[in-house]
């Protein structure tokens, strides 16, 4: 068996290999060798995109199960097994990458013993370890129908409306909490950040975020595996993404208007500017697009859409554990290349192992004869470790 070694295969091997030399720095000589975080900063990029950015991205899974199985949707049930896929990884992984940037990971089974009921970040953490354990179920059948165990599918099918409720009870817990760990700092957390509505404005963005990735996802895996894109599907999703925009932005406005804050935003300042940056790739840019219904019924409009829209929150969550902190700190936080090598490991093993799961596993629906035409472009990392994959399976 011969693997051709493509430029695409060769950044994912160049990128994997610096990743696990970055992860023996930061085991073998501690945080302060792998990264740039101090005592007064002591949250880093690795909470930043990682964690946050991570766990909303992973949003998919309960907002496409909640539409399905709560509002009888069912015309989205096509997209909801790459969505819980998706979220089950994306939960995978961030935990993978709290153990990075916790100062001593062998102790994170501690929050099980020694337990704070008080402390949010506690509620976080069971609500995270519980939701992961239910995904596996969600994502049991997968195997369950590769391996064709039909009594085990049943059982989990007896047990999946108490795993449809307690999925989009633990995702509505953590996604909000998330926002309740930055209450406790007024004092540090720049104003243009800090809001008493902070959870209910994580847990909406992740509502927003959650279907934006599931167009991206699902035109991702169109080009990459030659399947027909479901345009209907992707134009309902479009719709569900526009007005969650609105509602999410119609918030920030408000908040910023109860608090007297219009003014502050519009005055030029470092702090500002990333304010900017966020609103306009949050809000003004996909909104603007999504308006236009020739976007809204285009695969590229709103592939484009979903795009920026996800840039802008990702940059919203870095704004908030990052940049939000530096006026505080007193100086600018850059991060370590060995940082963004950790990350970019994780991000490639994330897209490694979707491309696993989808060819050995029925992660999506048997092809129709030909309703649409397929896509034939593919995504540069699935590209780089589908066909590996492929030569494995021969």
């Amino acid at each position: 068996m011969k693997v051709k070694l493509t430029f695409w295969r060769a950044v994912f091997l160049v990128i994997m290999a610096l990743g696990l030399y970055s992860a023996y720095v930061r085991y073998a000589h501690g945080l302060g060798a792998a990264t740039n975080m101090t005592d007064q900063f002591p949250w880093g990029f690795w909470i930043g995109f990682d964690c946050l950015c991570g766990v909303m991205l992973a949003a998919g899974g309960f907002c496409i199960v909640g539409a399905v199985y709560l509002f009888n949707v069912q015309s989205l049930h096509s997209v909801m097994r790459p969505a819980i896929l998706t979220a089950f990884l994306g939960y995978l992984l961030f935990i993978v990458g709290l153990l990075f940037d916790l100062g001593r990971p062998w102790f994170i089974w501690h929050q099980l013993i020694y337990m704070n009921p008080h402390s949010v970040m506690f509620e976080v953490g069971m609500c995270v370890m519980t939701y992961t354990t239910v995904l596996f179920f969600e994502f049991l059948p997968n195997v369950f129908e590769r391996l064709n165990w039909k009594k085990p599918i049943k059982w989990i099918h007896n047990i999946y409306p108490v795993l449809i409720v307690a999925g989009i009870l633990l995702s509505t817990l953590h996604q909000s909490s998330l926002g309740s760990l930055y209450l406790i700092m007024p004092s540090k957390l720049h104003p243009f950040w800090y809001s008493p509505a902070l959870p209910f404005f994580f847990f909406g963005s992740a509502v927003a975020v959650g279907l934006a990735m599931t167009i991206f996802e699902s035109t991702q895996s169109a080009k990459a595996y030659g399947r027909h894109l479901e345009l209907s599907v992707l134009v309902r999703l479009g719709g569900a993404l526009l007005v969650a925009l609105w509602v999410n932005a119609l918030l920030r406005f408000e908040d910023y208007l109860r608090r007297g804050m219009l003014r502050q935003i519009v005055k030029p300042s470092y702090e500002a500017y990333f304010l900017w940056l966020e609103l306009a790739l949050s809000f003004v840019i996909p909104i603007t697009l999504l308006s236009f219904k020739r976007v809204r019924l285009s695969p590229k409009g709103l592939y484009l859409a979903s795009i920026i829209s996800l840039f802008g929150f990702i940059t919203n969550r870095l704004n908030v554990s990052l940049i939000g902190f530096e006026t505080y700190v007193g100086h600018h936080y850059m991060p370590k290349w060995t940082e963004f090598s950790v990350t970019l490991m994780i991000v490639a093993l994330g897209f490694f192992l979707f491309a696993v799961a989808v060819k050995y596993l029925p992660i999506f629906p048997r092809e129709p004869e030909a309703e649409e035409e397929p896509v034939t472009a593919s995504s540069p990392v699935l590209q780089a470790v589908s066909p590996v994959l492929e030569n494995a399976g021969d």
